[in-house]
């Protein structure tokens, strides 16, 4: 989940309660995002 601070991005977890990382710019987010879910992923 992404969501806007101020000005930076701020990526949580599913359920809201950890953030992830802070990102200067939404692309940036999205970019980790899919790597998180990438790495998730390749662990199955």
């Amino acid at each position: 989940m992404i969501k806007k601070k101020g000005y930076k991005w701020m990526l949580y977890s599913k359920d809201g309660k950890k953030i992830l990382g802070t990102f200067k710019t939404k692309k940036d987010a999205l970019k980790r995002e899919r790597q998180i879910i990438y790495f998730k992923n390749l662990k199955k």
